[in-house]
């Protein structure tokens, strides 16, 4: 979810209908079981094989997203979700799949627990890094 028009970024604000437009976009196109993918691989256009799991910093883009909109509820039902996938020693992937119940790719993704770490922050209300890196 990495877009030039991120407010996480301080490029635009979250109410701007541009910033609004995205997030609508990105609930109702890559999404699976409400986790974002990067992009759609049914097509193989990229040469992999369909079906690569979910992208957890894409997700957890989200969450900022949500929390920079005031959607506060929202955003912390998709933590939650997002902490669950958790393994036993509380470690995240790169990716996860929603449909066999695993982690993928590279383990344990550093850009996912830094990923966590910035939404808890923002859900939190504490440091609030999205809005001071908004200009909020």
């Amino acid at each position: 979810m990495s877009d030039p028009i991120d407010p996480l970024v301080g490029f635009l604000p979250p109410e701007d209908p541009r910033v609004r437009g995205t997030v609508a976009a990105i609930e109702r196109e890559p999404l699976v079981d409400g986790l974002v993918q990067r992009y759609p691989t049914e097509s193989g256009v990229d040469g992999l094989p369909p079906g690569e799991g979910v992208f957890l910093a894409c997700s957890f883009r989200l969450v900022d997203n949500l929390v920079l909109q005031g959607r506060r509820d929202e955003a912390r039902r998709l933590f939650d979700q997002l902490l669950g996938l958790r393994n036993d020693v509380g470690l995240l992937a790169e990716q996860y799949d929603p449909r066999g119940r695993r982690q993928l790719s590279n383990f344990p993704q550093a850009l996912s627990h830094i990923a966590l770490i910035s939404s808890a922050s923002n859900l939190s209300g504490g440091l609030r890094a999205a809005e001071h890196r908004a200009g909020r």
